[in-house]
């Protein structure tokens, strides 16, 4: 009994193709914004999001992760019909360019998932673990796609001054075991789980989550890890977004040896690097 406690579902149904997480997987970040935190990583014509996309995929990303809404701290917030002028386009143009590829919808709101998996996403990635839309988890489970839940406090205009906690890890994971448990009862079984590095949290807090990434194995989600270039490894190394490549494939080693089947990364090539050598190191520790 006491190993079934910590199986964790390695599986994932994307509109009837199947995904196996028991080698880690990638999801590219394709930020369709004209404000994201790291300007390198913004697409916003055709063909610049085309030639990423392809870029992403030659590399080995096995889901691009489309998001027309900027969640970094004190991002405008955008109507609902701004963020689907943005991702739906993209959407239809990567399943017309790349029908093999899994393409997740990066929102918070239940209208523009919605939307998304009808122009071909098979996966949502929700910051706010349903926080923000109240039609979230019943759109999701209507829907049948997997679905990444995310701690999240506040919004994101608000998150930077909730970060109180009197027990991060028990709260964390007291979290997701309610959101889990709202999601099973409306039939949602492909459930992953993101510690949301970053969101509502310090830059100590954010490594005190790392260092007990495990933890969350209790939960049985697979769990995605996004460090990519976060103000956690840029601020900690008194540098910026743009030069915190290195770290963040530091901290990806870390998350994975800690048990994270995801990473969102911005560069893709790097995190695949990572996952074979550490794939590697695992298979000859026997």
């Amino acid at each position: 009994m006491q190993s079934k406690i910590f199986s964790v579902n390695k599986t994932l149904n994307l509109q009837g193709k199947l995904l196996d997480l028991s080698l880690p997987r990638i999801m590219g970040i394709l930020n369709v914004t004209p404000d994201s935190f790291f300007d390198g990583f913004r697409y916003t014509d055709e063909g610049a999001i085309l030639k990423q996309t392809e870029k992403m995929i030659e590399e080995g990303a096995d889901i691009i992760d489309v998001g027309g809404y900027s969640s970094r701290p004190g991002a405008e917030h955008i109507s609902a019909s701004e963020e689907l002028k943005r991702v739906v386009p993209a959407i239809k143009m990567i399943q017309k360019n790349f029908p093999d590829t899994f393409v997740s919808i990066d929102t918070f709101r239940a209208e523009v998932a919605e939307e998304a998996v009808d122009a071909g996403a098979s996966m949502i990635n929700d910051i706010s673990g349903g926080g923000l839309d109240p039609a979230m988890f019943a759109t999701v489970a209507r829907l049948n796609v997997p679905y990444v839940l995310m701690h999240l406090r506040g919004t994101p205009q608000t998150m930077n001054l909730l970060t109180q906690y009197d027990h991060l890890l028990k709260e964390i994971i007291d979290y997701f075991h309610q959101k889990i448990y709202a999601l099973q009862q409306l039939g949602v079984s492909d459930i992953i789980i993101d510690p949301g590095f970053g969101f509502a949290k310090t830059v100590s807090q954010n490594f005190e989550l790392l260092k007990n990434l495990d933890a969350l194995g209790v939960l049985g989600k697979p769990i995605l890890a996004g460090l990519s270039r976060k103000s956690m490894i840029w601020r900690t190394l008194a540098t910026n977004p743009e030069h915190a490549l290195n770290g963040t494939t530091a901290l990806n080693a870390i998350a994975l040896m800690k048990g994270a089947s995801l990473l969102r990364v911005h560069d893709v090539r790097e995190a695949k690097e990572t996952i074979t050598l550490l794939h590697h190191l695992n298979n000859h520790s026997h």
